[in-house]
């Protein structure tokens, strides 16, 4: 019986590394002229998953979000994670914007992912198991085919390729 080999596609974001970079976007904004006397900020809640926006008018949103991605980018951490909800309207005449953190890949992602990995034509199996997906394969260049394939696919969600057997 020939061994089969594996590894697992997930996405998975370090709740410690999102904090940090809300710390230190929170530092940034504090010291920036045009937050100067504004309502702004972030806030993040590592129960839900989840920042909320909240700023002055439209300009300062895309501001803070932009500063957030950039502090993402510098802590590794891909800004595709943030799955932005709309704008809604809050006290005092600010806007306010939920962004939830992505981790785990949901059920329509991953089938759409196994439709692209089918694409390729390379003698693979993948299984979705719960928030991830198993690939396996007889041959370890067909598994590497898939993991370069994975890393150049510009999917929605940050994808991580881990337990490489």
């Amino acid at each position: 019986m020939a061994a089969t080999f594996s590894f697992d596609i997930v996405s998975q974001v370090d709740l410690q590394e999102v904090d940090n970079a809300v710390n230190q976007a929170l530092k940034e904004i504090s010291q920036r002229y045009d937050f100067k006397n504004s309502k702004a900020g972030i806030a993040f809640n590592k129960g839900e998953k989840t920042i909320t926006f909240t700023a002055d008018d439209a300009y300062k949103l895309r501001a803070l979000k932009e500063i957030m991605s950039n502090r993402f980018t510098s802590r590794r951490i891909s800004p595709r994670a943030l799955d932005y909800k709309p704008e809604e309207t809050a006290l005092g005449g600010t806007i306010r914007q939920l962004a939830n953190i992505a981790v785990g890949v949901e059920k329509e992602k991953a089938k759409e992912l196994v439709q692209l990995i089918k694409k390729l034509n390379v003698k693979v199996q993948v299984q979705i198991e719960g928030e991830k997906l198993r690939v396996s394969s007889a041959k370890k260049d067909d598994l590497q085919t898939v993991i370069n394939y994975i890393h150049n696919l510009d999917f929605p969600l940050p994808l991580q390729c881990i337990n490489y057997r």
